[in-house]
């Protein structure tokens, strides 16, 4: 942690306590150091643990792309966010509060690390293996509701499928949920729904993210080659949809 992180974080939690350096004694304010001390260990930014191993995901995933997905491109955004030097990141709020303060005017490292830590943490979290190919949709609420939006399963997996394929260049496509209403989407980069940019306003109602696929070609390309729809259709065997579900409903 940087002294300016440090002090951020120093300032900010007396700012929450209502507290001033000149109002309290210095037991008090070690008291408070201490507490620092533990939130920072907390509020590092750090890799997910995920819930199989590199190669559970074949034969949809293989193996080596999911390692260099997971050790390289993911842990090059947690590494660059620890490295900044800045004061503009809320280090007292979750990862998804933290990309709600994102805007047109953040600067492009927190933006693009804090989005591409926040993407790939939840696209990791919506995987599963599914090693006998078995047949896998979602159920329960979560099929009502996606039933109701789209007609049915297959409509909306379409409609997810066009969303990514017309995707130019690197980005992501998600299912979010806006005022109780599904929405297929999509983002440029490492950006995300719930940031404040182009023409999103801090007015708009917030799209919570339910589902996210990974478009860009690190993502597929030792398997896939250039074959896009190919990743897509593997990517249905493996959707953790019991985590899509948890969200819908949290």
């Amino acid at each position: 942690m940087t002294d300016r992180r440090e002090f951020l974080k120093k300032s900010s939690l007396l700012g929450l306590l209502g507290l001033s350096t000149n109002l309290i004694g210095n037991e008090k304010i070690n008291e408070i150091e201490t507490t620092l001390t533990n939130l920072g260990e907390t509020n590092a930014f750090n890799m997910p643990k995920l819930n199989y191993r590199f190669d559970e995901l074949e034969p949809f995933f293989d193996a080596k792309t999911m390692e260099i997905h997971y050790t390289k491109h993911h842990q090059g955004y947690v590494d660059k966010l620890n490295a900044i030097k800045s004061t503009n990141i809320d280090f007292l709020s979750n990862d998804e509060v933290k990309c709600t303060h994102i805007d047109n005017f953040t600067m492009a490292a927190v933006r693009n690390n804090l989005g591409g830590h926040y993407n790939h943490t939840l696209f990791w979290s919506v995987l599963k293996p599914n090693p006998k190919a078995e047949v896998n949709l979602p159920k329960g609420k979560l099929l009502d509701a996606l039933n109701a939006e789209f007609k049915t399963i297959n409509e909306f997996k379409n409609l997810f499928t066009e969303a990514a394929l017309k995707l130019f260049g690197s980005g992501w496509c998600w299912l979010v949920l806006q005022n109780g209403k599904l929405k297929i989407v999509t983002s440029s980069n490492q950006d995300n729904p719930l940031m404040k940019i182009n023409d999103k306003t801090q007015f708009e109602p917030l799209m919570k993210p339910l589902l996210a696929l990974d478009v860009w070609e690190h993502a597929y390309y030792l398997k896939y080659q250039n074959k896009r729809k190919d990743y897509i259709t593997a990517f249905w065997n493996i959707v953790n949809w019991d985590e899509v579900e948890k969200r819908f409903l949290g």
